[in-house]
């Protein structure tokens, strides 16, 4: 199973960016991708996540109405980022729960600076 993270950058504060997980190495339908970010000096705490069991959605209550989370038919997950603020720099990194298990992609790093 892998996961490939991309589309972090530097953005001004109020701008967007759309980040991608593309998942590859499994065969079954039903899983979850989940966001997560972690800023420097704090823990990692989960943005967003999609579940193909149902299509259902969750979203962290600092990113309500700012971020989307949605996924195409190709087991790639995105999560697009708009009106952002300099607290949602930090590392973004993708989960994939399948199968019982959980599997990482590596990080993409975001900064909201001006």
């Amino acid at each position: 199973v892998q996961l490939q993270a991309s589309g972090g950058g530097l953005v001004q504060p109020g701008g967007s960016l759309r980040l991608s997980c593309a998942t590859s190495g499994f065969t079954s339908g039903n899983y979850a991708v989940g966001w997560f970010r972690q800023a420097p000096g704090k823990g990692r705490e989960e943005v967003s996540c999609v579940s193909t069991t149902d299509d259902s959605t969750l979203y962290a209550n600092s990113v309500k109405g700012r971020f989307t989370i949605s996924r195409d038919n190709k087991n790639t997950v995105y999560l697009q980022m708009n009106s952002l603020k300099p607290e949602d720099t930090a590392v973004y990194y993708c989960r994939l729960v399948v199968g019982g298990k959980e599997y990482w992609g590596q990080g993409t790093l975001v900064t909201v600076s001006s």
